[in-house]
């Protein structure tokens, strides 16, 4: 909104207005007013969650100061989706497509949390919306991501991008080269993705179907929206999983989401692009912008959601926070780096599905069930043995970041 009005008053000389072009000012801007909104109104939401008495019911699993919880109030995460979007409604240019997928990503996600949140908390239904419903809700989000990256004509890649030297400029403008610029273009529709560690570090989806003829781009496309729900659902449900410790969930999105802005500003600015010698996105950068109020959010809800929280997130927050980093994984074409990235996600993942799958494939074989941990997800595997819950936390944050270090690095050891 401001960018638009700020970009009209610029023709007309206004002072300063020409600092809301900067995706830098505008991200700066949004940090700050994604960390006022979430602590200063915040409070005034949790003092409201209180008051209607909207507490979390907590199970006795013999977890340390897990009774202590009972009562603190939940469905903070609506104070995380009002700290994004309104930064990004007010910083952001509205008709920028990945701006648009992100918004609506955000709205659907926190919907579905919210109705989960809504049936449990007043309908008395501990089991909250069914699973079914929410795979539903996913899907469907997968569905119109996955098809607006295909049909939008603005979801480009910019490929063979090249600099060219001042003393090399000639007066011939070649087909495919922006003088203003100083650039080779070539933007197309592409199912290409980063895969780290591999020399020319890009994946054609393409590649899989090569045997389809005539149908190889349809076929490809609709291998991108398969993993784009597949993707979506994964990690939002992750994410989901991870909320389990007071400020675990929080502290590890925020970390993930400084990273995602990092990879988001390289793959939008096409000197960078051209120097790490990774895909350029044309207006991707903008997603700094959405990046630096999630970042904002996480950290100004982390104030009253670290131990001992004050709130919680609730599915209205942890599904959310979880779509948002898969949608945008998906948007800059590094889906392929979310084991590494959310790697706190990815094992708290695997520790359930090991859990159940050999608790079944025991009990079918001996008649009774086996564990491999002594509870999943595995941060309450770790409260058992006695860890405090602060140092737990803590300690999955120190193991994000080093995560977090190594995706970015990803970007050059091949």
């Amino acid at each position: 909104m401001f960018y638009h009005l700020f970009k009209y008053l610029n023709t007309l000389d206004f002072p300063g207005a020409g600092m809301f072009e900067y995706i830098s000012f505008r991200a700066s801007v949004a940090v700050i007013l994604s960390l006022m909104i979430s602590t200063i109104f915040g409070k005034r939401i949790i003092r409201f969650l209180q008051r209607k008495q909207i507490g979390e019911e907590v199970r006795n699993l013999g977890l340390e100061g897990q009774l202590e919880k009972k009562g603190t109030p939940t469905m903070g995460g609506i104070i995380i989706l009002i700290s994004i979007l309104v930064p990004v409604l007010l910083l952001a240019r509205l008709d920028n497509i990945y701006i648009i997928i992100m918004i609506v990503s955000t709205i659907w996600l926190g919907l579905i949390g919210f109705i989960d949140d809504y049936i449990k908390v007043f309908k008395g239904n501990k089991k909250g919306l069914k699973g079914k419903f929410k795979i539903l809700g996913q899907i469907g989000l997968g569905l119109i991501v996955g098809l607006t990256l295909y049909l939008s004509d603005d979801v480009v890649i910019r490929e063979n991008i090249k600099a060219i030297p001042e003393s090399q400029k000639t007066e011939v403008v070649d087909e495919g080269y922006d003088s203003v610029d100083n650039v080779y273009l070539k933007d197309i529709k592409s199912t290409k993705t980063t895969i780290p560690f591999f020399k020319n570090n890009e994946f054609d989806y393409k590649s899989l179907v090569g045997f389809a003829g005539q149908y190889t781009d349809v076929l490809s496309w609709v291998i991108f929206i398969l993993i784009t729900i597949f993707i979506i659902s994964a990690v939002s449900n992750g994410a989901n999983l991870t909320d389990g410790l007071d400020g675990l969930a929080t502290g590890t999105s925020a970390i993930i989401g400084v990273t995602l802005g990092i990879l988001a500003y390289l793959s939008g600015h096409y000197v960078y692009a051209d120097y790490l010698n990774i895909m350029y996105i044309p207006n991707s950068g903008e997603l700094v912008i959405f990046l630096a109020a999630f970042v904002g959010s996480t950290v100004g809800f982390l104030w009253y959601n670290s131990y001992p929280a004050q709130v919680f997130m609730g599915d209205t927050g942890s599904l959310t926070l979880g779509g948002i980093i898969a949608v945008l994984a998906i948007i800059i074409h590094k889906e392929l780096l979310i084991p590494i990235l959310c790697g706190i996600y990815f094992i708290e993942s695997i520790s359930v599905i090991m859990q159940v799958s050999w608790f079944k494939y025991t009990k079918n074989k001996f008649g009774e069930g086996r564990r491999i941990f002594k509870m999943t997800p595995i941060h309450h595997h770790y409260q058992l043995l006695g860890y405090p819950e602060a140092k737990i936390v803590t300690r999955f944050w120190i193991i994000a970041i080093i995560l977090a270090v190594l995706t970015i690095v990803t970007l050059k050891i091949r």
